[in-house]
């Protein structure tokens, strides 16, 4: 009789296992296929967001500038061109060796 139990234990320890295994597989690839972390990945075009952050800059090649290095370090610009920072945590917080904001 305790033959038949082990082996019984075994089997269902084996199907368990098999299981869970399937779980992880299957959660993976939902990870992994997600739309939404595949875009929040790929780089912006910095060039083409900082000249419409800046078109209205009385220092356009200035503002180009500066926003084209915080958007490479963020890969993020706000939209339109002026406030709008909390839409780019990163691009709101970066400031030069004197405190001020770096980001126009």
């Amino acid at each position: 009789m305790s033959a038949i139990s082990t082996s019984s234990r075994v089997v269902i320890v084996s199907l368990l296992v098999s299981l869970l295994v399937l779980t992880l597989v299957e959660a993976d690839e939902t990870v992994n296929n997600n739309p939404e972390q595949t875009s929040l990945l790929k780089k912006i075009d910095c060039g083409g967001a900082c000249s419409a952050r800046c078109r209205l800059s009385s220092r356009p090649h200035l503002c180009k500038r500066a926003c084209g290095t915080c958007c490479q370090r963020c890969s993020c610009v706000p939209p339109g061109t002026a406030g709008n920072l909390e839409t780019c945590p990163c691009y709101a917080t970066l400031t030069t060796h004197g405190g001020r904001r770096k980001c126009p």
